[in-house]
């Protein structure tokens, strides 16, 4: 039988050299994790990155909102809802130039009420934006800029460029929610 001897020495850089390797995975996973993140929530990865202070606590933000986000289903608008929201928009639009404090208000009971159509819960504001965050990250920021306006708007210190600008940020989300199942659906009928 062939016994081997190794000295404790060797032992000893063993396992060292697993321990390494250990810690340069978990930091190559911890990356790519973070990457991931950078990469599917663009603009809001570094608005987390700034507000958090710092990488890994970004990340766990963000991973708690997807986790957050997972414990309901968002639904699809029915075509001809779809189409009576499009509707309303427009009708908001219309009426801007004559009554824009308004017609933000509108915009706000209009984007809320298709985001609960939508199935998103309406938890306090910074929760919805957390919540959008993950399925709409590109425009949740327009959505937290348009909200600001629209308690400034409701303080009665909003100008009317203020609102104009609440009205596009508004726009912006409202044409995602709406969008999404169209999006969809387009990519099933290309597809199949």
């Amino acid at each position: 039988m062939l016994v081997l001897a190794i000295s404790p020495a060797t032992i000893v850089l063993i396992v060292i050299a697993v321990i390494l390797l250990v810690i340069v995975f978990s930091m190559l996973a911890r990356q790519q994790s973070n990457k991931r993140l950078e990469d599917r929530f663009g603009p809001e990865y570094k608005r987390t990155v700034a507000a958090t202070g710092d990488r890994a606590a970004a990340a766990r933000e963000l991973r708690d909102r997807e986790k957050h986000r997972k414990r309901f289903e968002r639904r699809d608008l029915d075509p001809a809802l779809r189409n009576r929201y499009r509707e309303r928009w427009r009708a908001i639009e219309l009426r801007f130039i004559d009554e824009p404090a308004a017609c933000v208000r509108e915009a706000d009971d209009l984007v809320t009420e298709v985001m609960t159509k939508r199935g998103y819960p309406m938890d306090e504001f910074d929760q919805r934006a957390d919540d959008l965050s993950v399925d709409y990250p590109a425009v949740v920021e327009n959505y937290r800029q348009a909200h600001r306006i629209a308690n400034a708007n409701e303080r009665g210190t909003a100008s009317t460029e203020e609102l104009r600008k609440a009205l596009v940020y508004y726009r912006s989300l409202f044409a995602e929610l709406l969008n999404d199942a169209d999006t969809r659906t387009q990519r099933l009928k290309e597809t199949g």
